[in-house]
């Protein structure tokens, strides 16, 4: 994983940061998130029934499941930044499902540096555009913006200033 300074992150906002490998989204996955959030809607969790009974051909991925492929997903792109050893998400902005993720269907998320916001507690906001594409999809599964925190220790040097 790449580390880089706050002047890096802050240089680079209104830039792509990268684009994640393929995942592929398999039925078992489904399963357990369904098992995880009690939500066994046969869309997601009756392959035969979805087959015959929804538009999508089979079943399909909770559109949460995909929203939480996110932070599996920013490991491979993300550089980590320097004295920031812990993230949290805060949120999303304009959070949109465009098109559902079929079962067995392999996903990546782009990132754009939408903002960043140096906090003097050491708190850094960080604001990214995220698209997850489907492969052969003209259309994504979602787009957002995603807003995390990386605490940053201040520095004796910093305090004083």
């Amino acid at each position: 994983m790449t580390t880089i300074t706050i002047d890096q992150l802050l240089s680079g906002v209104g830039t792509e940061v990268g684009v994640s490998p393929w995942r592929t989204v398999t039925q078992t996955m489904i399963d357990q998130f369904a098992d995880a959030t009690d939500d066994h809607q046969f869309i997601h969790c009756d392959p035969e029934r979805a087959a015959s009974e929804t538009p999508f051909g089979g079943t399909i991925a909770h559109g949460f499941l995909t929203l939480s492929l996110l932070s599996a997903m920013t490991y491979d792109v993300i550089p980590r930044i320097e004295g920031g050893d812990m993230g949290i998400n805060h949120g999303f902005e304009n959070l949109k499902f465009v098109t559902p993720v079929k079962t067995g269907s392999r996903i990546r998320t782009r990132f754009f540096l939408a903002d960043v916001k140096v906090r003097p507690s050491g708190w850094i906001q960080i604001s990214h555009d995220v698209t997850i594409e489907i492969e052969n999809s003209k259309k994504p599964a979602l787009t957002a913006r995603w807003l995390t925190l990386t605490f940053v220790a201040p520095t004796a040097d910093a305090e004083q200033a």
